[in-house]
């Protein structure tokens, strides 16, 4: 295999359970040993999420956070600033002082992410990141990756949805019978290809279905809205995502094109295996 993410970038890798993506994903930030070859040109610093983050401690989220800013370099008041600041963007229930060991799965999740954001990485790796978060936070996750690209930083991922990986990526590397190859460069955060659709309770009658809006094709963000929501689903699936919202007594309020402003990234550092 051969693979290579520059500065400034945000790649998908895809594959089936078992094809080889986390064992891919942490001879990257270096927890793991290729058998041959080499990894050049790996940032200093390098924030990471694995696919299951552990948190038996019994520490609190903020004494973590505070605990591993600490180990990276930051005086205890500024990563525990740091560490606040993110899990108030997260919307961490519990808050802050929350036990690690009480958390949910997506609780720990967001802690996960958090600690990989405490410093600013110059490669920040996200093994199946939207696992278990919430509705809000997926939104978050996504400000996080953009940020990370937009400040100079590479962002590897893996997720198995198509419609996420198309959204957040500007290229992808798929795992195939042991071989890593390079599917696509073309970022599809294009305009023309996504909507807007802001959805309302109806003024009278059942309240509508609280759904799993992730779950359906094409649905690439929510948001919430008051009483309503907005979904970012690409066009392709518009019709089909409106058709189950109203079968599950949702209003339809707007529809609209999505406007995106992708701006220039950088490709100054490369990181090779």
């Amino acid at each position: 295999m051969d693979m290579k993410v520059s500065a400034g970038d945000a790649v998908a890798v895809v594959g089936t359970n078992g094809s080889g993506k986390s064992t891919l994903l942490k001879i990257l930030v270096g927890l793991s040993q290729p058998s041959s070859g080499t990894v050049s040109g790996r940032p200093p610093i390098v924030g990471y999420v694995p696919d299951r983050f552990t948190a038996h401690e019994r520490i609190s989220a903020i004494s973590y956070l505070t605990h591993m800013g600490r180990i990276r370099g930051m005086s205890s008041a500024a990563a525990r600033a740091r560490g606040g600041e993110l899990l108030e963007r997260l919307a961490l229930v519990g808050g802050p002082t929350a036990s690690l060991r009480k958390l949910s799965k997506g609780n720990a999740q967001k802690v996960a992410l958090a600690q990989a954001l405490l410093v600013r990485p110059g490669l920040l790796v996200l093994d199946e990141p939207w696992s278990g978060l919430d509705v809000s936070a997926h939104g978050v996750l996504g400000e996080f990756i953009d940020e990370v690209a937009a400040q100079g930083g590479a962002v590897v991922f893996t997720d198995h949805r198509e419609a996420i990986t198309g959204t957040h990526a500007n290229g992808a590397y798929a795992i195939t019978d042991g071989r890593v190859t390079w599917r696509g460069g073309a970022h599809t955060k294009n305009p023309a290809l996504m909507a807007d659709l802001v959805l309302t309770a109806p003024v009278t009658g059942a309240a509508p279905a609280q759904l799993d809006w992730y779950s359906l094709p094409g649905v690439v963000d929510v948001a919430r809205r008051g009483q309503g929501i907005v979904l970012r689903v690409t066009r392709e699936h518009s019709d089909t995502i409106l058709m189950t919202a109203l079968q599950h007594r949702w209003s339809v309020d707007t529809v609209a094109r999505a406007a995106h402003d992708h701006g220039s990234r950088a490709d100054t550092r490369s990181v090779a295996l």
